[in-house]
Order: C-alpha cells, then structure tokens, then sequence
C-alpha cells in the first residue's frame, strides 16, 4: 500500500521504476516516490504513485536503478575543506604510488611560481600497489623547484626542498613544542616533520601556504561541495578545525547560504581556537550565535570538536599514546560547565580508552550540576573505548560518532597493539547492542578520504584500504545497518532525525541513485559506487549519464591551473585513460606477477618488493 499524506495536490517530481530503499523497516522498498516543495510527498508503487502527477510535474525514469536516501556525514570538516579544495591534489583513491608521483610532476609543472602543490590527507600508503611512502628523493625530482607540502595522516608532512626554503626552516630554526623537524647529520632539514605528539606542527607548517583570495574560495567550496554531491552526501555535520576561526572562516559558506548556492546541508559545531582561552572562546561565540540558529542547510550544532587543548588526544599509532597533561580535568570542566548551563550540545575528540575514562569523570561531575543527560552530546572516534566506558557514555545520554580512520591506520596500530585488539576498534556492534547512538562519517580531509562508500565498505567488510582484515564477523555490519549509521544515525546528531534520513512522508527529499545496487554488488565494489543523480531539497544538484540533462549548469574552476581542473578529486576521475592502461597492462616479467597492478601503463613497474 502507498504511503502517501493527505495532500493530494499534483508533485513537483516524480521518480518511479526503481529500487528505493526508505529506512522504514516497515517499507523498506519501494518503486516510486514523489516529492513537493522539498518533501517526501508520496511512496509506493509506480501505479500508486502516478496519481500525484500533474501538467507542471517532472517525471524521471529510474531504469530499476537503486535509490538510497542522501549520505550524512557526522564528521566532515566541509567548511575548511571547502576554502582549499582547489588548491589541494588528491591522492584519495589513486591505486599505485607511481601514479601518484606522476600527478604530482605534472601539477607542478602547472603551479604559476609562488604557489604549492598540497597534498593534504585522505590517502594512505597502503593503498598503493608499492605498499610504501613517497621517499625525499622522489619528491624533490618530481618538482625541483615548486614547493611541495605533502601531509601523510596526523604522523608526518613531507616537504621537498623547494618548500623548505619557501617557509623558512633551516639549520637555525627550533623544533616547535610537540612536533620535530627531521634534520641529517650536518643539521639542515631533510624535509620530514613529526608530529610527536601531536599534529600542530603539521597544520601551523600547512597555514603559511599561500591562500585563495575569497572569490576563488567561493569557487573552491562550491566545487568540493559538487564533489560530494557526486558521492551521494546530502547532510553533514561539520566539526570545526585548527585555524578555523569563527565567524572569520565562515564569511564564504554564510554568503553560498544567502545566495541559495548550497548543495549539501550542514549543521556547524564550533571548534576552540585559542590554547588557555578557550573558556572566552565560548563564551564569546554564545552573545553571537546558538545551537539551532540558522536554516534547514546551514545552522548552529553546538560546541566541538576541540573543547580545550589540553584534551586533545591525537591518533598517530606510529607513536605511543599520548599522555593528557594534570590541567585537563580542571581546563575540561570549565568549559563543559558553560556549555551546559547555556544548553549547548558539544562533541569532543576522543580515540582512546584511557582519555575516555578520564573525559567522563569530568562529564559526570558537571552532570551533578548541571544535567547533560539530554543536552545532546557525542564523542567522536572512541577507537578503543571499553564496554564499561561504553555504559557510561549511554547513563549519560551521550553518543558516539565513528570514522574509518582505521581503513587508513589499521596497519599501523596492528604493529603496535597487535591484531587482537585492533578487532574492535572502535567495537561499533557492542555500542549498539548497548543502545548508544551512533552515526557514521569520515573525519575528512586531513585524515581519512571524503568517500563516503569507502567508509560504508570499511563498516561491512572490516577491511582497511589496503586489504587488511582487522575486524571479525561479530564487530562488523550488514550493508543495511551501515547505510543506517550513515543516514539515520548521523542525523540524530544534529537534532533532525524528524527531517532525514528515511525517504518517508514528511522527511526531506534528499537522496541519490547510485550507479550500481549497494545491496548486492560484490563487497569489494562498494567502495567505487557514485551517484548518478543526487537530490537535495527535491532539486538534482549532480547528475550524469542517463540522468545528464537534469545537471545543474557547468562551473569552471579557479584559478584555472587548480589541481581540481586537471584530476577532479576522489580517484582522479578526469583521468579515465589510466584505469584503462592499468587494466590493459602486460605481467610484469621482471616479478613474475599477474597481469593486474602491475604497471602504471606509463612505462614504470608498480611491483615493490622488500
């Protein structure tokens, strides 16, 4: 039976002959559905659903193609990503180390002198056919004169010599608090900069890169915001970030909203820029703003990700853990006081269980105060979060938000914790079996990959981006569980669990057709699905292939040498030729390897061996 609401006025759109799958357990597919004034209006069968159809409605065939609603990230950091997109090369998704140099040679032959080539997260060595990091060497011969900044994860930043002398770093120049500059033996550094033990010097290093003027990161965040709108996201929740300052770094997200040019809906928390000052932070941005101010696409979540920095508990597993100084307890519940008392939700930054323990005691001595239990807030990560800590995350209504950062450091913490305990990491099953919230995303861009299929294929299969098994059956999740983490369960986050999520009557028509059906494809080929018509508010924002005619209008990028120009983004989709030469590549005798991932169809040998 259709499910269809009480208004039986004509629809704007109507999709039909398809396989829409709702996240109503009660209906969860159906053929058609039809949508007025940016809402579900109508689901059903074709034959049901075709009464809603007027002179004015446009009818789209789906082709039986698989329809899901709109992806929403918990954990984006859309805004700054957005202002630099344009200025970055990504490596997200390219398969062999060899072709990764290749596209750095010729971006910076491309790059006009005085600007970088930035390589900035989202990859992994793994991923690579060569199983290994770019050397100095090879990052110096690819782009002798252009400065490069290549950032690998919150570990390290490799800088060709061209970078060095851009910024400055010599012989002479201190190691800053937290972080190492890797010299050779006559002092000078080699390039390598370390974060032990935290990433500061990684991200302080990255700000004093050129930037874009402001009407390029106009352009810059409307392109990054088509690149997800090609990766079926609809909603994010975007978490802030280090030299993100508010409302300085939101001038141009504040102007795309009043200028209707936003594609993807994001609810903002507010991340604290200032070490010892976060306290005035907050309270400054209370006389400004408040949770919940804003529309439908852009508004206020509250407090987070970083809340003081004193609790900051950065993920290198290259590194020990790191120990969080006596003051944090104090500095932690300073803040979380305020935030309660003004009934401002928070999130904070949390991977690991001994932080966790730590974090909590805080959070249950301000909630015999002032009551948190329904203010909504959420840790974010909780890679190693312990059942009993799980219990007290769920007595104080809290929740959790998860990241596939261990698609991208699963290796590296096997190496130092051993696989045993890496198969619950973060223990997604027992959160759920404990009745915590949970909602699903990515911690894009400087960390994990903005792809939200290759985040739902590391939640079914368990596998990091380079193959590695890391969880057993038990810590992992049906396809359908996972699309739920990443719909349902994110939009409970931002307080609009009413609106998103579901394609059901009354939810916002936000959703994508995806090139192929995420329900049965073979597990390994989740991670390279897209969409091929994303809508938002009932209107297409991308579309290609049968669909192409519904894309909204060409956007030309700026400047015009921009990487994004060149490659495009996730897997370098303006590159199709060299999919093709990968695939058509003769064995490599040298090796005596098969015939896949071999070379790089560019005369190079992608094999690596020890």
């Amino acid at each position: 039976m259709a499910n269809i609401s009480n208004d039986a006025v004509q629809a704007d759109l109507i999709l039909h002959n398809g396989r829409i799958a709702t996240n109503d357990p009660q209906q969860p597919f159906v053929a058609a559905l039809a949508i007025r004034e940016g809402l579900i209006q109508a689901i059903g069968d074709d034959g049901e659903i075709i009464g809603h159809r007027g002179p004015l409605t446009r009818v789209v065939d789906l082709g039986r193609r698989t329809v899901i609603p709109g992806l929403n990230d918990s954990h984006l950091h859309l805004i700054r990503g957005g202002l630099n997109y344009n200025l970055e090369l990504r490596w997200d998704g390219v398969p062999s180390l060899s072709l990764a140099l290749q596209m750095l040679r010729e971006q910076a032959r491309r790059t006009p002198p005085g600007q970088w080539v930035r390589v900035v997260g989202g990859w992994s060595e793994f991923q690579f056919a060569e199983r290994r990091l770019p050397t100095l060497d090879e990052l110096n011969a690819a782009a002798p004169d252009t400065p490069v900044f290549i950032l690998h994860l919150y570990c390290q930043a490799m800088l060709n010599q061209a970078a060095l002398r851009a910024i400055g770093y010599t012989s002479d120049t201190h190691d800053p608090p937290g972080g190492m500059i890797a010299r050779d033996k006559a002092g000078h550094p080699t390039g390598l900069l370390l974060a032990k033990p935290n990433a500061m010097i990684l991200y302080a290093t990255l700000a004093k890169g050129p930037k874009l003027p402001l009407e390029h990161q106009i352009n810059s965040t409307r392109h990054f915001l088509r690149e997800l709108s090609r990766l079926g996201v609809t909603s994010c929740i975007d978490a802030g970030g280090g030299f993100q300052n508010y409302p300085d770094d939101y001038q141009v997200v504040d102007e795309l909203d009043r200028q209707g040019a936003l594609t993807v809906r994001i609810a903002y928390n507010l991340f604290t820029q200032k070490p010892k000052e976060e306290k005035q932070d907050f309270a400054r941005w209370m006389k400004m703003t408040a949770p919940g101010a804003g529309s439908d696409f852009y508004r206020n979540n509250g407090a987070g990700e970083m809340l003081v920095f004193s609790a900051a508990d950065f993920e290198d597993f290259l590194e020990p853990r790191p120990d969080l100084p006596a003051t944090m307890e104090g500095e932690l519940a300073e803040v979380v006081g305020l935030l309660a008392a003004n009934n401002w939700p928070f999130r904070l930054h949390a991977t690991y269980d001994e932080s966790i323990s730590r974090f909590l005691d805080v959070l249950e001595t301000v909630h015999r105060d002032v009551p948190i239990d329904r203010l909504g807030w959420f840790f974010d990560h909780a890679e190693t979060i312990s059942d009993r800590n799980i219990e007290r995350v769920s007595a104080l209504g809290g929740g959790i938000a998860v990241q596939h950062r261990m698609a991208f450091q699963g290796e590296y913490f096997v190496q130092r914790y051993g696989a045993k305990a890496a198969e619950r990491t973060p223990p997604i099953r027992r959160m759920l079996e404990m009745g915590v919230p949970v909602g699903a995303g990515t911690d894009a861009t400087r960390v994990a990959s903005y792809n939200p299929f290759a985040a739902l294929y590391w939640l079914v299969s368990g596998r990091t981006s380079g193959g590695l098994a890391l969880y057993p059956a038990s810590n992992r999740l049906s396809r359908e569980e996972a699309l739920r983490l990443y719909t349902v369960g994110s939009a409970g986050f931002s307080g609009e669990a009413d609106k998103k999520g579901r394609l059901t009557v009354g939810q916002f028509a936000d959703l994508c057709v995806l090139t192929a059906d995420y329900f049965s494809v073979p597990e390994s080929e989740i991670k390279a699905l897209e969409s091929v018509l994303t809508i938002v508010g009932g209107k297409p924002v991308y579309a290609t292939q049968e669909f192409q005619r519904l894309d909204p209008p060409a956007l030309p990028v700026l400047p015009e040498w921009s990487p994004v120009a060149r490659f495009g983004g996730y897997g370098a989709p303006l590159m199709p030729h060299h999919a093709n030469a990968l695939a058509s590549a003769p064995p490599c005798q040298a090796h005596r390897h098969g015939p896949l991932h071999q070379h790089d169809g560019l005369g190079g040998c992608m094999c690596w061996a020890f």
